[in-house]
């Protein structure tokens, strides 16, 4: 484990001079989540991985912590999901989303590497954040990778968005995802798209997960852009 700020990391180093990839796990895990990624992703191209621990410790069972970005109210999406609805977080800036940002904006600062060897990603409440830096940041980062993210605070990241005129990031989502809907995905990709990114959307037939169609097409996005 190595510490950059608060944020205790996970990583892979392969190079000292190769770009970074830097994935955000989900609401419950933690930086051991996505390790395994930094193996069964195949590139061209040598990167290094780093895979940060969730600033949070919360409950995700009888005595059984994880780690999060921000706390989540899961009561509200179990009730959605027995509506047979997806909650809606389009509208909405989570409560601990800064201080989540602050934390990670200062282990990317400690880490040391220019935005343009940094391409940042995550899965779920991980692809939040990790959309949020892209677009804040103070240049632009290589790349993004959003696997089961949603749209959040969607008037925020509109503003945003033209900043990063033209750059390229690849997105994907469960079609039978429960947790955070299809179309709320499709939405945050129409979003992008119209505002100056480029980027389809893998939809796979599959709920809240990473499946090995996803890590092939993020290897093939990694080689794809000028991430040095």
């Amino acid at each position: 484990m190595r510490q950059l700020g608060k944020i205790h990391c996970q990583e892979i180093n392969n190079d000292d001079n190769a770009p970074w990839v830097i994935f955000f796990h989900g609401f419950g895990a933690d930086c051991n989540d996505l390790f395994s990624l930094g193996d069964m992703i195949s590139t061209k191209k040598t990167y290094n991985w780093l895979f940060p621990n969730g600033i949070l410790e919360v409950p995700i069972g009888p005595a059984w912590m994880g780690r999060a970005w921000w706390t989540v109210n899961m009561l509200e999406i179990q009730e959605a999901q027995a509506r047979g609805e997806h909650r809606d977080f389009s509208n909405e800036t989570p409560k601990g989303l800064p201080k989540a940002y602050d934390a990670a904006m200062e282990m990317i600062r400690q880490l040391k590497v220019p935005w343009n060897k940094i391409v940042l990603g995550g899965f779920s409440q991980g692809a939040m954040l990790a959309t949020e830096i892209y677009l804040r940041a103070p240049e632009t980062p290589a790349g993004l990778v959003i696997m089961s993210g949603t749209l959040l605070h969607q008037e925020e990241w509109k503003k945003l968005i033209p900043a990063r005129q033209g750059q390229r990031f690849f997105q994907s989502h469960g079609e039978m995802d429960q947790v955070l809907g299809h179309k709320q995905a499709q939405k945050l990709n129409t979003l992008l798209n119209q505002n100056g990114m480029k980027g389809s959307m893998l939809s796979f037939r599959g709920g809240h997960e990473i499946p090995a169609p996803v890590i092939m097409k993020i290897g093939e996005y990694l080689n794809s852009i000028q991430a040095d």
